[in-house]
């Protein structure tokens, strides 16, 4: 077992290159600056990080103060799903606002401005849009997360969104590949399995994400559940 210590060790070095930790505070505690100094390229912000614009924009500051080009990421989603309004509710519409009224192009338009403010806070990477087809009405997890049950309605506004954020310089992060919809557990509590055939899925789940591809989207988040289909065992994608 090889115990991550010393910044020049070659394990410690690979794997500050693919973490993307969090952290408790609205500044960054010395083991996170530390390790950005030795190499770890990217970081992850939550509610718990955030009081307002202004203290999000010093934070990042004090990141890149250590390394200019490390990754801030942050989980942005609108709707019920915020970070930079977490203490009092989004003032954007969610997804499922945004898929009833299906207009692509407000949807472009809110996820162009969720971006610009991002961009003015200092974050480069976005965990949204959700790009999950609500398929299962008991889905604890997801619901008015996603743009709707229809997944040629979810892949045209998962493509706004992707454009909108992208458009003002903040890369998506589509998730949650290779879809969440069709659940009734909370896969942060338990595994998801998801019991339908491969061709269910190439016409369902996989119609957004498909499209989010095609729109270029710079990531594609993983879900944490087991589709019986692709694997049978309990190994999630």
């Amino acid at each position: 077992m090889t115990t991550l210590v010393h910044g020049s060790d070659t394990l410690t070095r690979d794997a500050l290159t693919v973490l993307q930790p969090g952290f408790v505070g609205t500044t960054a505690p010395d083991w996170l600056l530390r390790r950005i100094g030795e190499g770890l390229s990217s970081v992850g912000l939550f509610g718990r990080n955030i009081a307002d614009p202004a203290q999000l924009a010093a934070l990042t500051a004090q990141l890149r103060a250590e390394r200019d080009d490390v990754l801030v990421a942050i989980d942005e989603e609108g709707g019920d799903v915020t970070r930079l309004e977490v203490r009092q509710g989004s003032s954007f519409p969610g997804n499922y606002a945004l898929g009833s009224v299906d207009d692509v192009e407000l949807t472009r338009a809110v996820a162009r401005e969720l971006g610009r403010r991002l961009v003015e806070c200092g974050v480069d990477l976005n965990w949204a849009p959700s790009a999950d087809v609500n398929s299962n009405a008991e889905n604890p997890v997801i619901g008015v997360r996603s743009f709707g049950p229809d997944p040629d309605l979810v892949a045209r506004h998962t493509v706004a969104y992707v454009d909108g954020l992208q458009g003002v310089g903040v890369a998506a992060c589509t998730k949650h590949f290779p879809g969440h919809g069709d659940t009734n557990v909370d896969s942060h509590d338990a595994l998801p399995r998801i019991d339908v055939d491969l061709a269910t899925l190439h016409a369902r789940e996989l119609v957004p994400f498909r499209a989010a591809v095609a729109a270029g989207t710079k990531a594609v988040m993983s879900a944490h559940i087991l589709l019986s289909a692709l694997d049978p065992t309990v190994r999630p994608p």
